[in-house]
């Protein structure tokens, strides 16, 4: 079998500008300056918590709370008035629909996004039924910790050589890395591909119509 496990904001989905707008939103609500954009870019893929306490500066867990609880209120709030601003990126419906097509091979998610964000977005976008398997910080560390890897694989019945992580940051090629499995990394996301690469990447794809052939590769 083969299970392809994808990351989610900077993967799947178009997220930064929307994450840049409401952790500026929370922290000045706290009185803080805003991160800047490319800072609150920096962190996409880490669990919340973790990510805002790295902007922060602060291991506080009083002001780490507030903050989190102030930006998902004001995420929340944004989608109520807009459910345009999470779209997939270019391709990603049309590689999802013939890697599923595949037999033999299984979707996975490993996201820093939390279940019930991950099952929204994959309602709006019609993909609920696409992945196997949903890994996310509410069962699992925070990456670059290879729990998630290790969950989708236990939930799967995968094996290490047979699992491939799609990722556009740092911390998804280390995710792979300490869980033994291949990484491909994404152009298009949030770290840079040099980064990627230095990070352990064995595939970089420019857009999804090279994801299919990169996967076949990064298995061979």
């Amino acid at each position: 079998m083969r299970l392809i496990v994808f990351d989610m904001d900077g993967t799947l989905i178009d997220t930064h500008a929307l994450i840049a707008e409401h952790m500026g939103t929370a922290f000045l609500g706290a009185g803080l300056a805003a991160p800047t954009a490319e800072a609150s870019r920096r962190i996409i893929g880490l669990s919340l918590p973790i990510a805002i306490g790295k902007l922060a500066q602060s291991a506080d867990p009083v002001l780490i709370d507030t903050l989190v609880e102030s930006y998902k209120h004001h995420y929340r709030a944004s989608l109520l008035k807009a459910d345009d601003r999470e779209p997939l990126f270019p391709g990603a419906r049309e590689a999802l629909d013939r890697l599923r097509a595949v037999s033999g091979t299984a979707l996975g998610i490993a996201t820093g996004k939390g279940l019930a964000g991950v099952n929204r977005i994959l309602g709006l976008h019609r993909l609920g039924d696409y992945f196997v398997t949903l890994q996310t910080p509410d069962h699992n560390p925070s990456k670059p910790h290879p729990g998630m890897l290790l969950s989708a694989m236990k939930a799967t019945g995968a094996r290490p050589e047979e699992t491939v992580m799609i990722g556009d940051t740092v911390f998804d090629m280390d995710l792979a890395a300490a869980a033994g499995v291949a990484a491909i990394g994404v152009a298009w996301g949030y770290h840079e591909p040099a980064e990627l690469i230095e990070a352990g990447a064995v595939e970089m794809i420019e857009s999804y119509a090279q994801l299919d052939e990169a996967i076949v590769r990064a298995l061979d």
